[in-house]
């Protein structure tokens, strides 16, 4: 058990060294963050042989758990920082918001809503597994945000969403940024608003195809 256990640490560490090689991590802070995360502490026990994999994974419940690449990607493009109050829409299996966690630090925190109950009791082992504290698990219509929470430094969606209503744009503080798959159910592209001002945001749309799972809730796809 152990040699597996030490065989699937060092498959992290070609990960990461891939992910940096090809851009996807960019900060120390990030680097550091999927080291101490590894991948396949949050992939069902029938995946682990395709844990560090550079694709999507079934988690059960027609969800995935992300592409390496992609999750890089996108907290890169976040740039969490530590203290900092994030809310992660769509949990998964929790690594998302378990890298979060490592980079806001105790002084942060991490709030993350999950529709399926089940998926949510995953999130909440895995995290465990690591000594994770900082992150929050709601179970609830993540389309909705986090009114009672907010506002936050930071949101990301980790399923497509058709777009970002204001009610989520008015959680977010100012200076704050949303990170987000946009566009139909088949295939998005990757948006960053970013709120510059009292009633002024700026959106930079990043090239490439992505094929998340759709976001569903009273605001996501029906």
């Amino acid at each position: 058990m152990l040699e597996a256990s030490s065989i699937l640490e060092e498959k992290n560490k070609e990960l990461v060294n891939y992910l940096k090689t090809h851009g996807y991590i960019k900060s120390p802070e990030v680097e550091k963050a999927f080291l101490e995360t590894p991948r396949h502490l949050f992939v069902p026990e029938n995946m682990l042989r395709y844990a560090y994999v550079n694709e999507p994974l079934p988690i059960g419940y027609g969800q995935t758990i992300s592409q390496p690449s992609v999750v890089a990607l996108m907290t890169e493009l976040l740039s969490p920082k530590k203290g900092e109050k994030i809310l992660e829409i769509g949990t998964g299996s929790g690594w998302q918001a378990a890298i979060l966690a490592r980079i806001v630090g105790d002084e942060g925190i991490v709030y993350t809503i999950e529709r399926v109950r089940e998926l949510a009791k995953f999130a909440k082992k895995n995290l465990e597994k690591l000594g994770i504290k900082s992150v929050r698990i709601i179970c609830g219509d993540g389309s909705e945000g986090l009114k009672e929470y907010a506002p936050f430094d930071k949101i990301i969606y980790t399923a497509a969403v058709p777009k970002i209503p204001q009610f989520i744009l008015d959680q977010l503080k100012k200076y704050g940024k949303i990170v987000a798959p946009v566009g139909k159910e088949d295939v998005q592209k990757m948006v960053v608003i970013e709120k510059i001002g009292k009633n002024k945001l700026k959106t930079t749309e990043y090239p490439g195809f992505f094929v998340f799972v759709p976001l569903k809730g009273k605001y996501g796809f029906k």
